[in-house]
């Protein structure tokens, strides 16, 4: 019709899902459907191709020329989540959550799932019958608006872990069990049946592994 509003489609990716301490954090890019060239035109990709710097530079480009939003899931929801091997309707809902906020005409998710259509259907089932969504592996580095979403994901979960650093003032390392550096700080932090702190994720095995069973939660308020 003529004059209609060109729709919004929006990309959305997560960073920190295999992390054994600090969030999830899902990522959203939206655009009108005839300025995706802005998106591209800012270098966006796989945020796994590109250095911390220019992730940020690119994160700065994306605020400009789009609307850029993130959901996290915190260290305690996920632990809910695994126990009942629900982590993936845990990310749908994430994402879901992103694309109702648009009202996009299209929403393209990179799934975790191992059945891409699965995973998009719990996507939409979240996010409303209006929304065509688009779900397929590896869509970060086959879909620029996705790879842009990983981007917006992957800078807000740095910027959160080293908020975490710098409230404890103590190097955190990725906050992924397979760097030493963080395993480092966990097991100074943390010993077997300590308080969980509100930053470690418990159900994960690196968990018990590495420091065995921990406690309850502590009290709201109580310093980790």
């Amino acid at each position: 019709m003529l004059g209609e509003r060109p729709r919004t489609v929006v990309g959305i990716d997560e960073a920190g899902r295999g992390a054994w301490i600090g969030p999830l954090v899902v990522g959203a890019v939206a655009v009108p459907r005839d300025e995706l060239a802005t998106v591209a035109a800012t270098g966006a990709r796989d945020s796994k191709t590109l250095s911390p710097s220019r992730r940020e530079e690119i994160l700065s480009a994306l605020e400009r020329c789009a609307t850029v939003r993130s959901l996290e899931a915190t260290p305690a929801e996920i632990d809910r989540h695994v126990a009942g091997h629900r982590l993936n309707e845990l990310e749908a809902s994430l994402f879901g959550r992103l694309a109702r906020e648009f009202a996009p005409a299209e929403a393209r998710v990179d799934a975790c799932d191992a059945n891409p259509r699965r995973f998009g259907a719990s996507v939409a089932h979240h996010a409303g019958p209006s929304v065509l969504v688009f779900s397929r592996h590896r869509a970060d580095a086959l879909d620029t608006l996705v790879g842009a979403a990983s981007i917006v994901a992957k800078v807000r979960r740095d910027r959160a872990v080293r908020a975490l650093a710098a409230e404890l003032d103590e190097e955190v390392g990725s906050g992924y069990p397979s760097d030493a550096r963080t395993v480092r700080f966990v097991r100074r932090r943390v010993g077997a049946g300590a308080p969980r702190p509100t930053w470690l994720r418990c159900s994960w095995s690196t968990t018990r592994r590495v420091i065995g069973d921990v406690g309850p939660s502590r009290a709201p308020g109580e310093r980790p």
